[in-house]
């Protein structure tokens, strides 16, 4: 059963970066690319490299879309959905996030 995750205020995530929460037993990757509350979680894990850094990495606007690159092997994971640039085999899964009236961030649980 999924469940809303509460991971931290709107506000502790800077514009233009990312965090990375633990939301049961998945890592996941919370993006806030601009200053309001527009916000995009994928999974954290760089399918690549198979290491917890994809929160880490550069996003990038290619295509009137968001991406993020790893900041190990610099492929690129499309943020509203996980797919993966370079190979659609590596795509990750992509997580429900919202920020609610108290301006807390919540991610949705598998």
């Amino acid at each position: 059963m999924s469940q809303w995750i509460t991971i931290c205020k709107l506000d502790e995530i800077l514009p233009g970066t990312g965090v990375c929460a633990l939301v049961g037993n998945d890592h996941v990757a919370v993006f806030r690319p601009y200053n309001n509350a527009e916000l995009y979680a994928i999974s954290n894990i760089d399918p690549f490299a198979k290491a917890s850094v994809l929160s880490r990495g550069i996003i990038a606007e290619h295509e009137n879309e968001l991406w993020v690159a790893s900041p190990l092997k610099k492929q690129r994971f499309r943020l509203k959905d996980g797919y993966c640039f370079e190979d659609e085999q590596y795509s990750i899964p992509h997580y429900e996030v919202a920020v609610n009236d108290d301006g807390i961030v919540q991610v949705k649980s598998c």
